[in-house]
């Protein structure tokens, strides 16, 4: 067959011996000092940012301490965040599958039940478990683990604030790095008062945690979170309405992609009001009451539900950090300033995950908190931010990687696209579950020629399929490269083969 090239864009010296470097004699750093003496690394949050940076400074010999005001490891991610929203989202697709779902094979059931206190045990066993794993894993790479505030009141000194009051704990040290992670947004210009005990205006964390079923449930925003949390109620039987301000679903995510999901979420029930800003979200005597002007001029509109689920993003969370004490530059909504290696104007203070630029992506924080204590351990830790996946966890599933087509005709790249449906995917239709495509976006002409800049599938199991995609831009791959790799038949990822074949060539099954 025809010779290939793997085409690898070029990279930083420094990126390129990051992982051969990672492999090599590790410096000898400070460990087992006495109470008072200086850590090496004092990492502020627990969460997927900061403790994956405390285990992995730990690993590489160093001492190290890391504090977390909410007295469980995860941060939000795993406590309140993407483990339990998942549990939700598989226990409830399970549910509307015995409800409704399995007419195609055969299958019918009767009187399907949803215990919904039992649904929520399962989830609070699923976060306590994982919690009380990561303490095991600081134990095991003797990270020192504070369960307090951090406040940075010099460089190299942390007050730790006890959760459970008295005098702070002054923690000396040679390097901060600020992993406190981020909290749910408001509503621009409208009144919105969340107030999750009262379960009628709530925000993502109030949404996993209602006691009973909603009849009615608006969510204010058509990003991941809204999409995910609507996606839980209505497979439930909760009336689902989204109310977006902008004229489209999921920013960010290709044009292309969002108007296929937007028409599978409705399908599925999901209702929609776009391009709509809310002016205000009340209780009113224990019911929600939403109120919203048209974008496009017109006549105010009210909208009545039992649940107002506020989902228009998030914000990095810095208060009480102490940032003002040192001088460490806020930008906007009180994101971090960081140079390209997490570094802070003030020296010896880092930043990473949330609190800084970028998406907001629990496995980017992770990824930023191993490469700086790479580097603080004098290794080449690396981060490249273009292979950065991203997951809906709908049924089904969105992904995504690199680029979308529209920042390709933004930045004038010339590309092509090739795209393959699940509907002509033998496995797909053999499980009656053939929503979606594959599309990939690849180098029109150049050196570059074929070379893979983005790749987005919706799918049922896009979020663990768009891994190979991620590995193919991580070494530069073109499309060629993954079309002539065999894939193993009958799968969903031979779909993601005849998308690569379809952007240089022709598939064969469309």
């Amino acid at each position: 067959r025809p010779c290939r090239t793997v085409l690898r864009p070029s990279r930083p010296h420094s990126a390129m011996l990051g992982r051969s470097l990672a492999r090599a004699v590790r410096p000898r750093l400070s460990r087992g000092l006495a109470t008072g003496e200086t850590y090496d690394m004092v990492v502020i949050g627990g969460g997927p940012g900061g403790y994956p940076t405390a285990i992995k400074a730990g690993q590489l010999g160093m001492k190290v301490a890391c504090i977390e005001m909410r007295g469980r490891l995860g941060g939000t991610c795993l406590n309140v965040g993407c483990i339990p929203s998942k549990a939700l989202l598989h226990s409830s697709h399970l549910y509307e599958e015995a409800a409704k779902g399995w007419g195609p094979h055969g299958i019918s059931a009767d009187n399907v039940k949803m215990d919904l206190d039992k649904l929520m045990k399962h989830k609070a066993k699923t976060v306590t478990g994982l919690t009380g794993g990561i303490e095991g894993l600081f134990k095991k790479y003797k990270v020192d683990y504070f369960k307090g505030k951090g406040e940075i009141t010099a460089p190299g000194s942390v007050a730790m604030h006890p959760m459970e009051g008295g005098p702070a704990q002054t923690l000396s040290t040679k390097n901060i790095v600020i992993a406190t992670g981020s909290v749910p947004a408001g509503v621009p210009g409208a009144t919105v008062t969340v107030d999750n005990d009262a379960k009628v205006i709530v925000d993502s964390t109030g949404c996993l945690d209602l006691e009973k079923i909603p009849e009615k449930l608006i969510v204010i925003g058509a990003g991941v979170i809204g999409l995910e949390m609507g996606s839980v109620w209505r497979r439930l039987g909760t009336e689902v309405t989204v109310v977006e301000y902008l004229d489209r679903i999921t920013p960010g995510i290709d044009d292309e992609i969002a108007k296929k999901f937007k028409q599978i979420l409705e399908k599925q029930g999901m209702k929609f009001k776009m391009g709509y800003a809310v002016k205000s979200a009340t209780n009113e005597g224990g019911k929600g009451k939403l109120v919203m002007d048209p974008v496009g001029g017109g006549a105010t509109e009210t909208l009545e539900a039992d649940v107002i689920l506020s989902a228009t993003g998030r914000v990095p969370y810095t208060e009480g950090l102490g940032a003002e004490n040192v001088g460490v530059k806020l930008g906007a909504r009180g994101m971090v300033e960081i140079d390209d290696h997490f570094a802070t104007n003030v020296p010896g203070i880092y930043a990473i995950g949330d609190a800084v630029r970028g998406a907001m992506l629990a496995h980017k924080a992770e990824e930023e908190g191993i490469a700086i204590a790479e580097q603080l351990a004098g290794l080449g830790g690396h981060v490249n931010y273009d292979a950065i996946p991203g997951v809906i966890y709908t049924h089904p599933e969105v992904a995504s990687v690199g680029k979308t087509e529209e920042q390709l005709k933004g930045e004038g790249v010339a590309y092509k696209v090739g795209t393959f449906p699940f509907m002509a995917n033998s496995r797909a239709r053999a499980m009656a579950d053939a929503d979606g495509l594959v599309k990939f976006l690849i180098q029109d002409g150049g050196a570059h020629d074929g070379m893979v800049l983005g790749i987005h599938i919706i799918a049922s199991n896009a979020g663990e399929m768009i891994a190979e995609g991620v590995l193919a831009m991580e070494y530069g791959a073109s499309a060629e490269d993954i079309g002539r790799t065999c894939h193993a038949h009958p799968t969903m990822s031979e779909a993601f083969k005849e998308a690569a074949m379809s952007a240089y060539g022709k598939p064969i099954h469309f």
